[in-house]
C-alpha cells in the first residue's frame, strides 16, 4: 500500500488524470462487457422475460452506462476548467501582490529622510535627556531570476516589519536589501524587545523556503554613540559595502 500512496506533489495533475482516465476506461470496459453479456438473452433467448422487456433492460443498461460515462467526463472537464480559472487567479493575484510590493518600496523614505528623521530624533533626545535606538535589518536573498521577485521578498519583509513595529517607530530604507528602523525614546533594552519581535515576524516572511536570511544589529544613544552622525554612520556601516552589492545583484 506504501508504494501506491507515494506522491509527488509535481505529479498531482497528472496523476488525478490518469486516475479519471482509469476510472472512465474501467466503466467503459464494464459496461461493455454487460451489454455483450446481455445481448444474446435480449436477442435470442426468452428467460424469464418476453423479448420487448429484455429489449427494453438492455436499452437502458447502454443508456445508463452512457450517461455515467458522460457524467464522469463532464466532471472532469468542469475541474480542469475550475482549476485553469484558479491558476488565472493565483496569477492575477500574484501580479497584485507584486506590484503593491514594489509600491511598498517605492514609497519608502530613502537615506535623505533618514538622516532628516534621525537629526531630528536626536535633538528631541538631547533636550528631553531620553535615549534614542536604531534597529537596522540586513537582507539576503537567495537566487532569484530577475528583479521583481527580488521586489516581491523585500516588499513581504518590509510589511513584516512594519507589523511589529511600534506606532512611534519609522522605517527607512538605507540602501539596496537593508533598512533602519528608529525608535524615539527606547533604550537599549527597549530596542532589543522589539528587535526580537522584529526577528520573530521577518523569519515568519521568508516562509518554509526560506526565500532570504537576514541579520539585526541594534545601535542606541547614548550607550553606543554620542552624536546624531556617529549614530548614522553606524547605521550606514552596519553591515559591508560587499553584502549590499551581493543583495542588489
Amino acid at each position: 500500500m506504501h508504494i501506491f500512496d507515494r506522491l509527488d506533489p509535481l505529479l498531482l495533475e497528472r496523476r488525478n488524470a490518469q486516475l479519471w482516465n482509469l476510472a472512465i476506461s474501467v466503466i467503459v470496459t464494464l459496461a461493455t462487457g454487460f451489454a455483450l453479456l446481455l445481448y444474446p438473452s435480449a436477442f435470442q433467448r426468452e428467460v424469464a422475460f418476453s423479448g420487448r422487456e429484455m429489449r427494453g433492460i438492455f436499452f437502458s443498461f447502454c443508456l445508463l452506462s452512457v450517461l455515467i460515462v458522460s457524467y464522469l467526463v463532464d466532471r472532469q472537464v468542469a475541474i480542469r476548467q475550475l482549476r485553469r480559472r484558479l491558476r488565472e487567479e493565483e496569477t492575477r493575484n500574484g501580479r497584485l501582490l507584486l506590484q503593491s510590493s514594489m509600491e511598498l518600496l517605492d514609497n519608502l523614505p530613502n537615506f535623505e529622510h533618514f538622516q532628516d528623521r534621525l537629526a531630528m530624533e536626536f535633538r528631541r533626545s538631547t533636550i528631553g535627556l531620553q535615549p534614542l535606538s536604531l534597529i537596522v535589518v540586513s537582507l539576503t536573498p537567495h537566487v532569484f531570476a530577475n528583479s521583481d521577485e527580488l521586489s516581491s521578498v523585500y516588499g513581504d519583509a518590509v510589511k513584516s516589519i512594519i507589523q511589529r513595529m511600534r506606532s512611534e517607530d519609522s522605517l527607512y530604507r538605507i540602501r539596496a536589501g537593508v533598512f533602519g528602523v528608529i525608535l524615539p525614546a527606547a533604550s537599549t533594552a527597549d530596542a532589543n524587545r522589539v528587535s526580537d519581535r522584529l526577528a520573530e515576524s521577518v523569519e515568519q516572511a521568508s516562509g518554509p523556503g526560506h526565500l532570504f536570511s537576514f541579520e539585526l544589529k541594534t545601535l542606541n544613544y547614548p550607550d553606543q554613540a554620542s552624536s546624531a552622525h556617529e549614530l548614522e554612520s553606524l547605521a550606514k556601516n552596519a553591515f559591508p559595502a560587499e553584502v549590499a552589492r551581493a543583495q542588489a545583484a
